[in-house]
């Protein structure tokens, strides 16, 4: 197995950062639009447990944007040509606790998608 393709790590790199100026934009189309759209793809954040892509999409829907944060440490690694990891830390915006994010992304044939997120707070109790 090929593990980091430089053509692939340069995909998923594009897709997660694609993903991020989404996030900061609260452009939910674009967001949606690089997770994979279906009941098996999961996010779970800070209070939330988020199964299934409806959930996903409502979740964003109420919300009214993310926090603005900056990133920290980014890791990206494409294993084979189909499945990739995306960890980064960051930084909101007042605050000095780091955040933590992981992504499992997956080439479907309409691109690179997301298929489970998870975000937490470094020392968060719940």
């Amino acid at each position: 197995m090929t593990i980091n393709d430089p053509v692939l790590l340069a995909e998923v790199t594009a897709s997660f950062e694609a993903y991020e100026r989404a996030l900061m934009a609260d452009d939910l189309e674009a967001m949606d639009a690089l997770f994979h759209d279906a009941p098996t793809t999961n996010r779970f954040g800070m209070g939330e447990m988020l199964w299934g892509m409806e959930a996903i999409r409502e979740f964003r829907k109420g919300r009214g944007g993310s926090p603005q944060r900056q990133l920290g440490k980014v890791a990206i690694t494409v294993y084979g040509d189909s499945f990739a990891t995306a960890d980064a830390e960051f930084f909101r915006e007042g605050s000095e606790r780091r955040g933590r994010q992981s992504q499992a992304w997956v080439k479907f044939a309409d691109g690179w998608k997301v298929v489970s997120a998870h975000v937490s707070l470094e020392g968060a109790t719940s």
